[in-house]
């Protein structure tokens, strides 16, 4: 089973710089898509669907804001686009789609980097999707959640960690939640079971040359059920084209 999650920022500016075509050559059974930045009347556009492909989404209130997406090859049982909150319901953070025993998640937790106000948007969230996700823990479910987490783990994962101490998805608040989700919730970084390298960033800032000298953040993630943990086979961070400031993340499972 082969999954990709991708924040587009902006699904039709995506769209215009190859993602489709890219996409449509992976053959992959789902994808989650973050950052749509588009309502649902516009997402009927057929240049935003994949031949094969089911699209369900989950829009923002607000215009060209935020919104979660999934394209799968097969027909969930169900989905579900709220968690129980109702800030990330309007925000349109979130979308899970049920196979089976089997649940995958798009998710697209906040940024605070826009000053205080946001941030503490961010740190309500992890508090109430942490709730969430013990929820879940509950159910005779195995989860595969993809998305743009916004929070870097650790040292290896950001090119300049010392620097980004005070700027969100690096304060050692942020980092402590991961902490926390994967040794004590016992969730599992997918990437990191099969890639202990360096340098492995899956968003750079628009600023300088960053992507060219990658100077990169790895924030985009898999986070899987323990018992998923054996069956994680590859990962791939795709970057030699430029869809976004994010980068597709690619895992394929023994599923």
């Amino acid at each position: 089973m082969k999954i990709i999650t991708f924040n587009a920022n902006g699904i039709r500016s995506a769209q215009r710089k190859g993602f489709f075509d890219w996409a449509a050559k992976q053959h992959a059974d789902v994808i989650c898509v973050q950052e749509l930045k588009a309502q649902d009347e516009q997402l009927d556009d057929l240049l935003l669907q994949l031949d094969g492909y089911e699209f369900y989404h989950h829009c923002a209130v607000k215009k060209g804001y935020s919104g979660v997406g999934i394209y799968t090859r097969k027909k969930p049982d169900q989905t579900i686009d709220d968690f129980g909150w109702d800030l990330s319901h309007h925000e349109g953070r979130y979308l899970q789609a049920d196979f089976g025993d089997l649940s995958v998640i798009s998710v697209y937790l906040p940024s605070g980097s826009s000053g205080d106000e946001r941030q503490a948007v961010k740190f309500q969230f992890l508090q109430e999707f942490e709730k969430h996700l013990i929820k879940l823990l509950k159910k005779k479910q195995h989860y595969i959640i993809c998305g743009d987490w916004n929070i870097v783990h650790k040292e290896i994962d950001i090119k300049n960690f010392k620097a980004n101490q005070k700027n969100s998805g690096c304060l050692p608040e942020e980092r402590a939640w991961l902490d926390h989700l994967f040794n004590d919730l016992k969730f599992v970084d997918a990437f990191r079971e099969v890639n202990q390298l360096p340098e492995q960033y899956t968003w750079w800032s628009q600023r300088g040359r960053a992507r060219q000298n990658n100077v990169g953040w790895r924030i985009d993630y898999h986070i899987i059920s323990q018992e998923l943990k054996s069956k994680v086979k590859r990962a791939e961070i795709y970057t030699k084209e430029n869809f976004s400031d994010h980068a597709p993340l690619i895992i394929e499972y023994a599923l």
